[in-house]
């Protein structure tokens, strides 16, 4: 088994990167959302939620995300949380059964600032864009996907998407193996990255 983490800041196209490299594996490729390890906030009111700094290394479960990790390298199947980014909470009654594979890529923005899990990552891989395109993509993805309103946005970019990008995430780079400029349109990366990830695997076999 080998484990990938894919981080970067928001919009700076990991799920693009992620998608690309799943396309061209051969394997059995299975791929962890850090997004789905948002801590629950169904017990705070409507403002506590809109205030809540979701680019914080604080807002994520790590401990249960290394938990389900060691679970899948020992073989066994977990229980991945569905987490709601409008009412801002796990769902009590639905989760999703991930079972092990050849290949585990977790993905997200926070991923490299966790030291526990960055132990349990075999390959570390930051995606890198411009400022401004990661902007474009943040408003046209909480717009369009989570009903979020372009003051909102463009608030909360301003209040903690880039100050914590420049605490947090820019400074984790640092802990890459590789670094992939452009985003998911990096054809050339994407290209080396899947054959030595493809290498590895059979030379372990």
């Amino acid at each position: 088994m080998m484990i990938i983490g894919i981080a970067g800041g928001s919009g700076s196209g990991k799920t693009t990167v992620v998608k690309a490299i799943t396309e061209q594996l051969k394997e059995n490729v299975v791929v962890i959302p850090q997004d789905a390890y948002y801590k629950d906030l169904s017990h705070c009111t409507d403002q506590e939620k809109r205030d809540h700094n979701f680019d914080h290394p604080d807002s994520i479960d790590f401990e249960l995300l290394c938990e389900h990790l060691k679970e899948l390298k020992e073989g066994r199947s977990v229980e991945q949380p569905v987490y709601s980014y409008i009412t801002c909470s796990r769902s009590k009654e639905e989760t999703v059964t991930v079972k092990p594979a050849e290949v585990i890529i977790v993905e997200g923005i926070l991923i490299f600032t966790c030291h526990k899990l960055l132990k349990e990552l075999d390959i570390k891989i930051f995606v890198d864009a411009d400022d401004d395109d990661r902007l474009m993509r943040v408003m046209s993805r909480d717009i369009l996907e989570r009903g979020k309103t372009v003051d909102w946005v463009i608030e909360r970019y301003s209040r903690t998407v880039k100050p914590m990008f420049l605490q947090f995430i820019e400074p984790s780079k640092r802990y890459a193996d590789l670094i992939i400029p452009q985003g998911g349109h990096n054809k050339v990366a994407i290209d080396i990255i899947s054959a030595t990830i493809e290498k590895s695997l059979a030379n372990a076999r």
